[in-house]
């Protein structure tokens, strides 16, 4: 009679000891299930991750443009597959001779392989050869279609003039481009007096000339 009370009291105290330690584990049940769950698609994570990346991609086994980025994600598996810039890419087109064409930036970037379409988005900045200059919040890049477009506010700095408006449609190259709709037209000399601080932003773009040894295919 006595072991069974001490066998019972024994179990007890086992009893009470543990009693904490459920409580915690029901109480952060929820949390768990949310970290679960947030793992429960691999399709939906990163195949690939890469860092300061400098980069010649190809299309079609033609070297088309460079790009440079501080972080790259891939989802290949994704229902989506795409690319994902989220601290911003730069941008170089090349031309069917391999000089560049048109230069593009923005605070972050996404590729989307099916599609073959590029979207910017943030302080998205573009350049021509001919020094023509282009300013925008949305910027979409379709390969297939070889046309730049956005349906948000432009602003283009020419050499005569600035001129600015509310969607925009452009070969790929920059060089025949068109506003949807034009909401203002200025002297060059008027508006640079005003505002000196886009007319430096895109300065940079020229100045990045490093060149990557790998080559990535977009087909």
């Amino acid at each position: 009679m006595i072991g069974v009370k001490a066998n019972l009291f024994r179990r007890l105290q086992i009893a009470v000891l543990l009693l904490p330690f459920v409580m915690v584990m029901v109480g952060c049940g929820s949390d768990k299930k949310e970290i679960i769950e947030s793992f429960s698609d691999p399709k939906e994570m990163p195949t690939v991750f890469s860092k300061d990346v400098s980069t010649l991609v190809s299309d079609s086994g033609v070297t088309r443009y460079r790009a440079v980025a501080p972080e790259w994600y891939i989802y290949d598996q994704s229902s989506t597959p795409r690319w994902y810039f989220p601290k911003g890419i730069y941008l170089e087109n090349f031309d069917e001779n391999y000089n560049v064409s048109a230069f593009l930036e923005g605070d972050t970037a996404i590729y989307y392989k099916t599609q073959r379409l590029w979207e910017l988005r943030g302080d998205v900045k573009m350049a021509n050869t001919k020094d023509e200059r282009f300013f925008t919040e949305k910027l979409y890049w379709s390969q297939d279609a070889q046309k730049i477009y956005s349906d948000t506010l432009i602003h283009i700095e020419r050499g005569d003039r600035i001129i600015e408006g509310v969607g925009f449609e452009s070969n790929q190259n920059m060089t025949a481009y068109k506003i949807l709709k034009t909401t203002g037209i200025f002297p060059v000399e008027d508006m640079r007096r005003k505002d000196t601080t886009s007319m430096q932003a895109l300065d940079t773009l020229k100045q990045k000339t490093a060149i990557g040894n790998i080559e990535i295919k977009s087909e």
